[in-house]
């Protein structure tokens, strides 16, 4: 938030004669009260526009900051961070879930390594016996619905 600039402070000027007796008063700092926006209608929410392409980055960060009164930047900045806030829970040694309240929730699943296996039935071709490769352990990210998405799409 900008500072707010003070008005200027006239300085007394320096007493001459005795006789004469200036008062010199301050003027009262006048504070401006902040404009604030109108608040938008609370009980009736706008009902999203149904979209028939996908959104590229730009056209996104421009809807949000359209809607939002928000300077592109600000948009760009908030999902920077957002994106930072996930990577630091999804790191090999972080929590491993962050939820996006209301929308979606993002978890690791940590699989182990598997041996190969030798002789393995093949399930596309009954009778026939196939080798598996060994799989090194992994780290697999789920997202996951929560309710209020599961809404949106119904």
């Amino acid at each position: 938030m900008p500072a707010k600039k003070k008005a200027p402070v006239k300085k007394a000027a320096a007493k001459k004669a005795p006789a004469k007796k200036v008062a010199a008063k301050k003027a009262p700092a006048k504070k401006v009260a902040a404009k604030k926006a109108a608040p938008a209608k609370a009980a009736a929410p706008k009902k999203p526009v149904v979209v028939k392409e996908a959104m590229t980055k730009t056209q996104i960060l421009n809807t949000i900051a359209e809607n939002t009164e928000l300077s592109r930047k600000q948009v760009q900045a908030v999902l920077d961070e957002l994106s930072t806030l996930i990577e630091a829970h999804v790191k090999p040694r972080g929590v491993g879930t962050f939820t996006v309240p209301g929308l979606m929730k993002i978890k690791t699943i940590k699989k182990p390594a598997q041996k190969a296996r030798k002789n393995v039935p093949n399930p596309f071709r009954p009778g026939e016996t196939m080798d598996v490769a060994a799989k090194p352990a992994s780290t697999r990210v789920k997202v996951l619905p929560l309710k209020k998405l599961k809404d949106m799409a119904s």
